[in-house]
């Protein structure tokens, strides 16, 4: 194992050795908060040497306080030591083992002082013990020095210090505990993160599938937001990182081997819910987009998804044709506005393997072939069933779908065995699911894309707010159209609020038309409105105002404007009933079947006449009505109009 793989096991299993760690320091913790504490109490001896007469060396008596030392603090944990403090103090009620155990001697280097250590549960116990030791220890090394009586004694200890209790406990050790806790935790953590890496035996890089396989990975798609639309995400995100990567998926189909191109192309994958569906749906939507001609067929005969995907009825399809039940024509469903062609599974039947085999297939792809430029052909998975080795030998190469961290080495090493043991073409895989953060990310440009930024707005409740405040935007402009409202209609302020630059050249005359017929729409409103309060209106500000919507949508299909690349697209807005457009096909022009109908010159003159008779009305009323309340229930409605105007612009940018 190197430092790569260790270090991206370290980093892939980083939270449970972050939770082990924490566990490990609360286990010591928790030893400490329930262990007994110990206290200990200590005495110092400093040694004293006696020089006779044929010893009056100073350095020489050092030299032997300093040796003696060292030996008597093995004496004080001696059962000699520990039977005079029994004696001296019967009622303690301890034996000489425990004693032995509970005092220990330490001799300081390079100096004649010697320290015994009592350490005990009772603190109480500690001192009594302590001070027991300060007073036999100097008696009995005076004994042992002196050779019972015999001679004098050569060095004798005295007590320069203690006996001492120390309050604080010196065990247990709270933070040692907590530290060696912690220390463990991590290195079991580590532990489980690289076992867990050497029995890991799912596919989870580039290199490592392409090894396994021997075959060129032709593409990765990366994980999708969990929160996503569904499957189809060429048509659903076409913006997203997913949707980048079906369109690379397809360049590299196109020239994996340019001497051998493949027109009808198999995708499957070695187990069940790897992608292959998806990822056969969203590569036939790819190709479409560049302009040909795809045809997209549903063969997983046992469990067929692409008819759920798409939304299209499979109960007839590709088994009623190879029955002979049906001609292809009748059941290929066209989709979207792209020009792909989808042809459903059909009727699942008892033997799906023989009917994929069967001659009927083969010619029925051989037809398929001068009919199509790509045929794309979901199949189901190789090593339960043999379906996709059977179609895959009539069709140009097979594309194998991996799923990053579900497909095991040994399955996709054995499917792409199969494929080859009968002769078919392996184009080569395609990694699914693939992640775009953490160890496993395949790539770091991953997340990039095309979908714009979402631009941050306020919040529902300050929106309202803003509304609602005396200084705002939205009340300056009331107020401003207040002053103006006798000299301006409705139609005049939305054909200056209309002027939009951002639309696409090559769309301007259709744009223009649609905004043209919604200020249209919006005149009507007003002067209906203004019908019933007897609001009365210049019939020459009116005739100004159609008159200059018509001329500006019959400008922008003469000269059109210079493309704005950086402008969103401005999709027109159906104001005509769809029922009559169709029973009258002249309102189409025939070289642009898709553009609406342009403002005609009846409309606009319609309109001019309608507001001539309501100036001609006497003292301002309105041809019929209910009667007329001008003034400020007129400006009230005015503003009104705008605003849902307004409200129908923003949705038309955004």
């Amino acid at each position: 194992m190197d430092l790569q793989t260790f270090l991206r096991a370290i980093r892939k299993f980083w939270w449970g050795i972050a939770v082990l760690a924490v566990l490990g320091a609360v286990g010591g913790f928790g030893y400490a908060a329930q262990a007994t504490p110990v206290y200990a109490s200590t005495v110092t001896f400093v040694a004293i040497t006696h020089p006779t007469s044929e010893s009056a060396n100073p350095l020489a008596g050092e030299q032997y306080a300093q040796q003696r030392v060292a030996t008597y603090a093995d004496v004080i944990s001696t059962d000699r030591l520990a039977g005079a403090v029994l004696a001296a103090a019967p009622g303690l009620g301890l034996t000489p083992t425990y004693l032995t155990q509970h005092i220990a001697g330490s001799a300081r280097a390079d100096t004649v002082l010697l320290t015994a250590t009592v350490d005990d549960a009772d603190k109480d116990r500690s001192l009594q013990i302590a001070t027991l030791v300060a007073k036999v220890f100097p008696e009995m090394t005076d004994a042992i020095e002196s050779d019972n009586g015999t001679r004098q004694a050569l060095l004798s200890f005295d007590v320069v210090d203690g006996p001492t209790l120390n309050p604080v406990p010196i065990s247990p050790r709270t933070k040692l505990l907590i530290a060696l806790g912690l220390v463990a935790g991590l290195i079991l953590g580590m532990a489980i993160g690289l076992l867990r890496e050497v029995l890991d035996n799912s596919v989870r890089s580039i290199d490592l599938l392409r090894t396994i396989t021997d075959t060129p990975v032709l593409g990765v798609v990366f994980r999708s937001d969990p929160s996503g639309k569904g499957p189809v995400v060429m048509a659903q995100r076409a913006r997203s990182v997913q949707a980048e990567a079906y369109r690379q998926l397809r360049t590299n189909l196109q020239f994996v081997d340019v001497d051998r191109p493949a027109s009808i192309i198999v995708v499957t994958s070695s187990m069940p819910k790897e992608g292959k569906s998806t990822t056969a749906t969203n590569l036939a939507l790819a190709f479409a987009e560049s302009g040909r001609r795809v045809l997209l067929i549903d063969a997983d005969l046992r469990r067929p998804r692409i008819g759920e995907y798409l939304g299209l009825e499979g109960a007839v399809g590709l088994t009623n044709v190879l029955a002979g039940q049906v001609v292809f024509g009748d059941v290929a469903q066209n989709w979207g506005t792209q020009g792909l062609v989808v042809l459903p599974s059909g009727s699942i039947p008892p033997n799906p393997s023989e009917l994929l085999g069967s001659k009927q297939m083969v010619d029925l792809l051989a037809h398929l072939r001068t009919q199509y430029d790509n045929v794309v052909i979901d199949t189901p998975p190789i090593l339960p069933v043999t379906d996709a080795a059977v179609v895959g030998r009539s069709s140009d190469g097979v594309v194998v779908v991996v799923r990053h961290g579900h497909t095991r080495r040994a399955e996709i090493k054995r499917a792409v065995g199969i494929l080859r043991g009968v002769d078919v073409r392996v184009l080569g895989c395609v990694l699914n699911d693939a992640p775009t953060k953490g160890a496993d990310a395949q790539l770091r440009y991953g997340e990039y894309g095309y979908q714009q930024e979402p631009v941050a707005r306020p919040g529902r409740l300050r929106r309202l707010l803003g509304r609602l405040r005396p200084g705002s935007r939205r009340a300056a402009e009331r107020a401003e159209f207040s002053r103006s409202a006798g000299a301006a209609t409705v139609g005049d302020v939305l054909a200056a609020e209309l002027s939009l630059p951002d639309v696409h050249a090559t769309g301007a005359g259709r744009h223009s038309a649609t905004w043209a017929s919604v200020v249209r729409e919006s005149a009507e409103d007003e002067r209906t409105e203004d019908a019933g309060a007897g609001v009365q209106q210049d019939p020459t500000t009116a005739d100004t105002t159609e008159t200059r919507v018509e001329s500006d949508a019959a400008g922008a299909d003469d000269e059109p404007a210079a493309p704005d690349w950086d402008a969103p697209v401005m999709h027109p807005v159906e104001t005509s009933d769809p029922a009559a457009e169709a029973a009258d096909p002249a309102d189409t022009p025939d070289d642009d079947p898709a553009s609406p109908a342009p403002v005609g010159d009846g409309d606009v003159r319609e309109d001019v006449e309608e507001s001539q008779d309501r100036a001609a009305a006497p003292n301002g009323a309105a041809p019929s009505g209910n009667g007329g309340h001008g003034g400020a229930a007129g400006q009230a409605r005015d503003e009104r109009a705008i605003a849902k105007q307004r409200a129908l612009l923003r949705r038309q940018r955004s």
